[in-house]
């Protein structure tokens, strides 16, 4: 059972001022971007590593990523594929000296929205960005659970006047047990699907993070959404008919 689309947001007008994060390790590369952003009227955050930007990049809800291939530690290509696997959406621009075709491919499987080959001129970086915000304000972003509106976009339920904000990890976990309306899912997969194959810590995060939600869903008052334990498994989001 999937969440019942319900209206679209109104789509980005030309130039409207968006939230950036870029990520790129060379030094003058990331000064002269953020620079030629902020002059565009832009709000823009800075990573040098691949490790800073997958946290940076789950826990913001940025408009789009311009996002360097060539990273010290992670590569642009193993941060893409970290984001998608936290149910991370943001629209991402490759930006690369690889230009073969084969590369290219590799970029925009691993989930990449557009793809740039160094040396580019900025207005056509600027251009790019322009169109993968408004396609991506553009879709349609919202659902309906129960008696919660979910805003994919702003990580945000919502009920009546009141709504919450969930956190990148939070919105994962919700998103994974939302797929499965009214199925259990177990602890492992959802430690697999939200914390990846390489987190170090327990399956008890899992529960932190339920209480987390649960606490959530308690200030919007809603009565037909909730996550329940399923004994010796994991949890279930319930959907209660009216």
């Amino acid at each position: 059972m999937t969440p019942q689309e319900a209206s679209p947001v109104e789509p980005m007008q030309y130039g409207a001022p968006m939230r950036l994060l870029v990520v790129e390790d060379e030094p003058k590369m990331a000064l002269m971007l953020q620079r030629g952003l902020k002059e565009e009227g832009h709000e823009v955050d800075v990573c040098a590593s691949g490790q800073a930007a997958v946290q940076q990049g789950t826990d913001v809800p940025y408009d789009c990523v311009v996002l360097d291939w060539g990273l010290p530690d992670l590569d642009g290509v193993a941060v893409l594929r970290e984001w998608r696997a936290r149910g991370v959406t943001t629209p991402v621009l490759l930006l690369t000296a690889r230009g073969s075709t084969g590369e290219k491919v590799t970029g925009l499987r691993a989930g990449a929205d557009d793809y740039l080959v160094k040396p580019f001129h900025f207005d056509e970086l600027l251009a790019r960005l322009e169109a993968l915000a408004r396609r991506g304000a553009g879709e349609k972003s919202t659902g309906v659970l129960g008696d919660v509106t979910l805003e994919v976009r702003r990580r945000v339920l919502k009920r009546g006047d009141v709504e919450v904000s969930l956190t990148g990890r939070e919105w994962a976990l919700f998103s994974e047990l939302s797929a499965q309306v009214g199925d259990a899912v177990s602890r492992t997969r959802l430690l697999l699907k939200v914390w990846g194959n390489d987190f170090d810590g327990t399956g008890n995060v899992v529960d932190v993070y339920v209480g987390y939600l649960r606490t959530k869903l308690v200030r919007l008052g809603t009565k037909r959404l909730a996550v329940e334990a399923v004994r010796g498994v994991g949890y279930r989001l319930a959907v209660a008919k009216e």
